[in-house]
């Protein structure tokens, strides 16, 4: 109720909570104290005299309201600045212009020639060096093995 108490002397309260406060007001004592303090208050407050602003005050508020920053919207980082959009342009250019090029295929060397025309020529069956590497690998394997055994 104590939520309500300055709706009730401001006359903002509906008619069923203006009625319901008062009942309240009848039955409790904490909240009519209240109630004549605000009352007291706002007698003192009445007794002050109303302060005119001047006629420049109106002028210096507006002008200060207008030097505020306006409040940008969330669409503002899509407004692009012009370093932005030049660097933009120049990576969309040189884009296209890499794509547009020709690819480049190296040259095969004369010798090279039956090797890559050939559909029946298996380079990695024919290529000696990963012969040896499988025979390397499982001695080394042994060797390995021999000298765990040996350690032990």
């Amino acid at each position: 109720m104590e939520s309500k108490i300055m709706g009730y002397l401001d006359g903002r309260l509906r008619e069923g909570e203006r009625l319901e406060m008062e009942k309240h007001l009848s039955t409790c004592a904490a909240c009519q104290v209240r109630v004549s303090e605000f009352r007291a208050v706002n007698v003192l407050l009445d007794e002050l005299p109303m302060i005119e602003p001047s006629a420049a005050f109106d002028i210096r508020m507006q002008a200060r309201v207008a030097a505020e920053p306006a409040k940008q919207s969330w669409w503002a980082w899509f407004v692009p600045s012009p370093r932005i959009a030049f660097a933009a342009s120049m990576l969309l250019l040189a884009t296209v212009w890499l794509g547009s090029r020709p690819a480049e295929h190296p040259a095969i060397a004369e010798q090279d020639l039956p090797v890559v025309n050939s559909a029946d020529y298996d380079v990695i069956s024919s290529f000696a060096p990963l012969a040896d590497l499988s025979q390397a690998a499982s001695d080394d394997d042994d060797a390995s093995d021999s000298n765990a055994s040996q350690q032990m």
